[in-house]
């Protein structure tokens, strides 16, 4: 079937198949280009919906299947910029920033405490890869905390830590440990000042009994003094001097003796 219009543009052929071709016309005898009409492509809804659900930006709270909950930014659907994270199992909370789905920056972690259902912080300070790292506070107790330095979740460089007892030690770490340079002031005021290793005491130190009026000077081997010599120090003002002072070594050349023995134990390391 052969329709033509009333000004001549346009025919329309219908024939056995299923197309349609339509003839654009400059007149009524001559063929200028041919279209083929096809069928549409419409993408599937889940495509639609799947890029809907990509966050980016800032976005309310998120809540995960298991209960936990985050509120803050987004890139490339992680959690990347400012955010809090909520976790439901733990009743803890960490503020701050994140970069690629993990904390990194600076943040604080605070946890709930059971008995009056407040927040308690835990931790302040730099983050890297969801890990402590770089300069931060840590609080084990309300009356116990560290304050340093810190690499891969662990207390690495140096940091003052303050006990409980009132004990203090300020110096470097390694691996949560004192090693390196350090000193431990007790809380009677007695300190020891040195070399520490793996959390001792461990190569030349000296140990101030200030309660006492006496000052150790030597070689420590596994928080135990191996060699060194002992005199009186502030004797007239400690607390609980000795009944006695420290007698006049007798010994030719005790420096030569104490040097002999100091090198012996430092060549054994």
């Amino acid at each position: 079937m052969v329709r033509k219009n009333l000004d001549g543009l346009v025919q329309h052929r219908s024939g056995a198949n299923n197309s349609s071709i339509f003839w654009l016309m400059q007149n009524t005898n001559s063929v200028v280009m041919p279209f083929v009409k096809h069928p549409k492509n419409i993408e599937p809804p889940w495509k639609d919906w799947d890029r809907k659900a990509q966050k980016c930006g800032l976005r309310h709270t998120v809540y995960c299947v298991n209960g936990d909950q985050y509120t803050g930014e987004w890139l490339n659907n992680q959690k990347h910029g400012k955010g809090t994270f909520l976790w439901k199992s733990t009743n803890s909370i960490y503020e701050g920033e994140w970069k690629c789905g993990k904390r990194s920056g600076f943040g604080t972690y605070n946890v709930e405490d059971p008995n009056t259902g407040e927040y308690v912080k835990v931790y302040s300070g730099s983050w890297k890869n969801d890990k402590k790292h770089g300069y931060g506070t840590y609080f084990y107790t309300d009356k116990e905390y560290y304050e340093g330095d810190w690499q891969d979740g662990q207390r690495s460089g140096w940091g003052r830590m303050y006990f409980a007892n009132g004990d203090i030690y300020e110096g470097e770490w390694i691996e949560d440990k004192y090693c390196g340079q350090g000193m431990l002031r007790l809380a009677n005021e007695n300190r020891y000042e040195g070399s520490w290793k793996e959390g001792k005491k461990h190569g030349p130190g000296k140990f101030y009994y200030l309660d006492k009026g006496q000052m150790y000077e030597g070689i420590w081997v596994e928080d135990i003094p191996k060699c060194g010599s002992v005199v009186d120090f502030g004797r007239s003002e400690a607390p609980c001097p000795t009944k006695y002072p420290i007698p006049e070594v007798k010994v030719a050349d005790p420096e030569g003796v104490l040097e002999a023995a100091r090198l012996e134990f430092l060549e054994k390391e």
